[in-house]
């Protein structure tokens, strides 16, 4: 891995998935959908040989080094995503006031929760796609930071302000992270 002054990692890309590099625009593409990420930086360079992404910095320092291990994590993420897609699973929990909950188009809105008037929503982002199964809400997609991003919103929607959060439990909440669809 490291030779004298020299950095290079290695992420390897399965044969059903299709990478296109223009610059430093990384697009990887598979079953599952399209992901696109930009990887522009003056010291580490991303390459994509054959079968595999190679991260190299010449003479790197702690953050080109840091940096380095960073790119190769979202490399994998784009890889895994774009072939198998990821899954966040949530779970709509209440006590004192029955939500009610719905997709309205790029939104996700959350009706009576505590028994509020006003509906709360919160932003999907685009990439991500929410589906909601009686009292559990999954957020799918082919981007792990979309996805994530979208089960986070929904999560922070329902945060309780002024309640006893021991006593008034109610919300939605994230169970199982970035695991593949069933």
């Amino acid at each position: 891995m490291t030779v004298t002054g020299h950095l290079d990692d290695k992420v390897h890309v399965p044969k059903e998935v299709k990478v296109t590099m223009k610059g430093a625009e990384v697009t990887v593409k598979g079953p599952k959908g399209t992901v696109t990420r930009d990887f522009s930086h003056p010291k580490v360079i991303v390459t994509f040989k054959e079968d595999h992404f190679h991260v190299e910095c010449e003479y790197p320092r702690t953050k080109e080094k840091a940096l380095v291990g960073t790119y190769t994590a979202h490399l994998k993420n784009m890889v895994e995503g774009a072939n198998h897609g990821f899954e966040y699973a949530m779970k709509m929990v209440y006590s004192h006031f029955p939500m009610k909950i719905a997709v309205k188009g790029d939104r996700f809105v959350i009706e009576n929760f505590l028994g509020e008037k006003a509906p709360r929503s919160a932003p999907i982002l685009a990439g991500a796609k929410v589906s909601i199964k009686g009292a559990e809400v999954f957020v799918t997609g082919s981007d792990l930071e979309k996805v994530s991003q979208t089960a986070a919103n929904i999560e922070r929607a329902t945060k309780i302000r002024g309640f006893d959060p021991r006593v008034f439990q109610d919300g939605i909440y994230i169970v199982e992270k970035a695991r593949r669809p069933k």
